[in-house]
């Protein structure tokens, strides 16, 4: 371990993270959360601040690895930095340790890391704008800056650790939340971001990041971002249902484009494709009722039967596709 440190400090010091403000290393005073699930060993990363765009500065992640929320007067380099460094084998701390001594600006930076251990390391910066400070626990840390009260983080910790049970997403909304009860940011909010990636590494980074979500520019951003949430949960359903329809499983299709129509019940396209797996499993009755309805309101979607039929994702005989187009 002393040797990776070593190597470590080497390979930072080699450039010299400080930093001079440029349009890239925004002043992202803000509130955000590093956390790990401890029965699915996802790692994630939240964030709200009054500041444009704040999830493409602050937050980064990595499957297997660790996550890292970068704020204040923010230096990127600490995300994707201390990525590298809990990949070579150090402590969160060990590589917070070697990127603040390295860094010149270290006074106005705030950071939170975790790595897939859980473990946490946290700095707050001696100038940083109050109301700043963070706080730490198991399989967590809090952070925040030109906050209006000092009760920020304090309300974030509770309300993460009052949150057990709940899924990770759900946790770090909650905790977000709790700040903004608080009154937040002494300037208000603007934008807010969410990322989320798996304890293990697959190696393939579309199965291994599970959530990234931003919401840019938004006058209620956590309410824009929590409805997102519940989107890509709809979408989750959608894409399994579209895999399975791919293997051939019209069972497990439909189920899951039912669980994705429940959350939407009024989305045509979710309506549409629980539908085709009704009709590939012989539900001629309740597909066509649903078709027809979808239909009336936009002949698209009729339009699409017969070449679904030529691409195989529909399987109805030629009598049964002139039946669905006539409704």
């Amino acid at each position: 371990m002393k040797k990776l440190l070593i190597l470590a400090l080497l390979m930072v010091s080699q450039t010299s993270i400080a930093q001079v403000y440029k349009k890239s290393e925004p002043l992202t005073h803000t509130y955000s959360i590093v956390a790990k699930d401890e029965v699915t060993g996802e790692m994630g990363v939240a964030v709200q601040s009054h500041w444009f765009s704040v999830g493409t500065s602050v937050v980064y992640g990595e499957a297997g690895v660790g996550v890292v929320a970068t704020q204040s007067l923010t230096n990127p380099a600490y995300g994707p930095k201390g990525l590298v460094l809990m990949k070579q084998g150090l402590t969160p701390q060990q590589a917070l340790n070697a990127l603040i001594e390295n860094d010149e600006g270290e006074v106005y930076r705030q950071v939170g890391m975790l790595n897939a251990k859980g473990e946490v390391a946290t700095h707050t910066g001696s100038l940083c704008i109050a109301e700043a400070g963070h706080r730490q626990g198991k399989n967590y840390s809090v952070q925040a800056n030109l906050m209006l009260n000092n009760t920020v983080w304090d309300a974030m910790a509770e309300a993460f650790e009052n949150s057990k049970g709940k899924p990770l997403s759900e946790r770090l909304l909650i905790t977000l939340k709790a700040a903004q009860a608080e009154k937040g940011d002494l300037r208000g909010k603007q934008s807010a971001a969410i990322l989320i990636v798996s304890g293990t590494a697959t190696g393939n980074s579309w199965e291994d990041t599970l959530l990234d979500l931003r919401v840019d520019d938004h006058e209620n951003p956590l309410q824009e971002l929590e409805r997102l949430m519940k989107v890509s949960n709809a979408y989750n359903f959608m894409n399994a249902g579209d895999v399975a329809m791919e293997e051939g499983n019209t069972k497990l299709a439909e189920k899951n484009y039912l669980s994705a129509q429940k959350l939407f019940p009024d989305n045509l396209e979710m309506q549409y494709w629980y539908a085709i797996n009704l009709l590939n499993n012989k539900d001629f009755e309740k597909a066509n009722s649903i078709l027809k309805s979808i239909f009336e309101k936009d002949n698209n979607w009729r339009i699409l039967i017969p070449r679904l039929i030529k691409s195989k994702l529909l399987t109805i005989s030629e009598a049964e596709m002139q039946s669905v187009m006539k409704l």
